[in-house]
């Protein structure tokens, strides 16, 4: 017995997992429904997981970004308590 689910999806997402699914189409020669296609995208997750630790590990540069970013914010509330003082 196959249980099934609905989820949301947004309309881009919605184009961007047909567009992987007719690739897997081509690719395989034969029908793919959205749920092969899912199937598809977590399995690419899990055979390079490196890929993912990758994309949310920080840039180098980031470090220096938020040295910036707390400079800046430091001036902008300065400036503030001179415009609230005076």
């Amino acid at each position: 017995m196959i249980i099934m689910t609905t989820i949301s999806v947004t309309d881009d997402v919605r184009e961007r997992l047909l567009r992987i699914a007719s690739e897997l189409q081509i690719r395989l020669r034969r029908r793919v429904n959205l749920n092969e296609a899912i199937l598809y995208l977590i399995s690419e997750k899990e055979k390079r997981p490196q890929l993912l630790e990758e994309a949310c590990s920080p840039l180098s540069e980031s470090e220096e970004a938020l040295r910036e970013l707390l400079r800046e914010r430091t001036l902008d509330e300065r400036r503030l308590e001179r415009k609230i003082s005076a």
